[in-house]
């Protein structure tokens, strides 16, 4: 019987019940999960509790989280500020939700203002996705264009215009240099390929190449500043994508949606001291909660001003200004349940200390774990930046997305699943995302379980 097939046979076993809520669930939710990206072969690991850093599934088994809802709960599982500040919120409001103005709105907005370089304004959203979307729609109103530009291998929601080049299959992506615009869902229309270009990744001679051909075409030029939480811009890259979408009059937008938070509380244009025309936020943001943001320049984001135009969901006369605003709703925008947890949040980050030790016991982790593979003659490196990284296995540098292919995913993904067996858990091939109730122990017990991963699978 082959090791691999051991393996699934030992995790079946441990998480029988979560295969039983998988397959119930699967009579009623397409797949058995609410969102694609929550499955893993053979069936995804069915939670019951959480606090701080520990996960409990309904095996009983526990883990050590380094998923943390993908990043979104820096403070850790049930953080007991956050939760004062929503029962706080929901007794002194009296209700969850007023579908009109509230204070927490102001004083979150401000919050951001004063905390990212590139936003002076601030509106409000029920994800990143939205975010993103709503990003694209300014970009291309602001400037009167149809095309926007994304670089391979970043994602940026899942909707048709980006659901473009994420992970593409190399034979039919094109050239490095000139990437092709591969669709990664069926019911993704010609229209979404024809007018979303794919630029390559901290190579900047070939993108200005494309932009300068496409400029009259191009509204934005949209990126993660770090690719998929982990593979940071070069700073050359980043000073040189600046200055010429200046100089072509094409939006630079920051998806910060990972990175706000996680590597400074001003996020990626803090450190790189870049300012982007949008900057889209989300994960850390709502604490635990469903949010988004858009922030942004003040030419561009007034257009969205109500008072430039009527009201498309108003009944109007005739008489009226027929000018619309450029039209952004959405009935649950700036939640005071949301704010108030993630106005918590920021308030526990922003305190002296914190975001430091956070950044040191990463750093910590990172270090230990390449001199434990180290010592087993595996190559691999810890690829990230601030309190979010990933486990590569080569020795050769990580620039890109198709750097990624001469990794050994394979030996990755083995030690994966041991892993969740020894109680350290994120899905498999994920990236791990620190949070400030890691404990040194927690850390420890990680190395630990990594050692007796490996000499399991030698």
């Amino acid at each position: 019987m082959s090791t691999h097939v051991v393996r699934e046979m030992n995790f079946q076993e441990r998480t029988s019940e979560s295969a039983k809520a998988y397959e119930q669930a699967k009579s009623v939710i397409p797949g058995g999960v609410t969102a694609n990206i929550k499955y893993f072969s053979p069936h995804p690991i069915v939670m019951k509790e959480g606090s701080g850093t520990q996960l409990v599934d309904v095996d009983g088994n526990k883990y050590i989280d380094y998923l943390l809802c993908y990043g979104a709960l820096i403070l850790g599982h049930g953080h007991p500020k956050v939760k004062e500040a929503v029962q706080k919120q929901m007794e002194d409001c009296g209700t969850f939700v007023f579908g009109a103005p509230h204070h927490l709105e102001y004083e979150m907005a401000k919050k951001l203002v004063d905390l990212f370089p590139g936003i002076d304004q601030v509106r409000f959203t029920n994800s990143g996705l939205e975010a993103t979307l709503l990003t694209i729609r300014l970009a291309e109103a602001y400037t009167g264009k149809q095309k926007v530009a994304k670089f391979e291998g970043h994602y940026h929601g899942g909707y048709d215009q980006m659901l473009v080049s994420v992970n593409p299959d190399l034979d039919g992506a094109g050239e490095q240099s000139n990437p092709s615009a591969v669709p990664e869902s069926s019911g993704i229309s010609d229209y979404h390929l024809e007018h979303t270009v794919v630029l390559p990744f901290n190579d900047l001679e070939a993108t200005e190449r494309i932009l300068r051909a496409k400029q009259n075409e191009i509204s934005c030029v949209i990126l993660e500043p770090v690719q998929g939480g982990f593979i940071p811009a070069n700073e050359e890259f980043m000073k040189g994508l600046r200055q010429v979408t200046e100089e072509l009059g094409i939006v630079l937008i920051f998806d910060e949606v990972k990175t706000g938070f996680r590597l400074t509380v001003g996020g990626a244009q803090s450190i790189y001291g870049i300012e982007p025309d949008l900057t889209a936020l989300g994960k850390v943001l709502g604490g635990g909660f469903p949010v988004g943001a858009v922030g942004g320049k003040m030419n561009i984001m007034e257009m969205m001003s109500p008072d430039r135009g009527r009201d498309i969901l108003t009944a109007t006369t005739q008489e009226q200004a027929t000018d619309r605003a450029l039209f952004h709703s959405g009935t649950y925008n700036g939640h005071p349940t949301v704010l108030a947890a993630g106005l918590a949040t920021i308030n526990v980050l922003e305190q002296s200390g914190v975001m430091k030790d956070l950044l040191n016991k990463t750093e910590k982790l990172r270090h230990n774990l390449e001199n434990l593979y180290d010592q087993y003659s595996i190559p691999m490196q810890t690829v990230g930046m601030g309190s979010i990284f990933n486990l590569v296995f080569t020795d050769q540098p990580i620039k890109n997305y198709r750097d990624l292919t001469q990794a050994d995913t394979e030996l990755r993904k083995q030690i994966d699943y041991e892993l969740l067996e020894l109680g350290i858990y994120t899905k498999p091939m994920n990236r791990y995302s620190m949070s400030v109730a890691h404990s040194d122990e927690d850390i420890q017990k990680t190395i630990d379980a990594h050692e007796q991963a490996i000499n399991r699978i030698r």
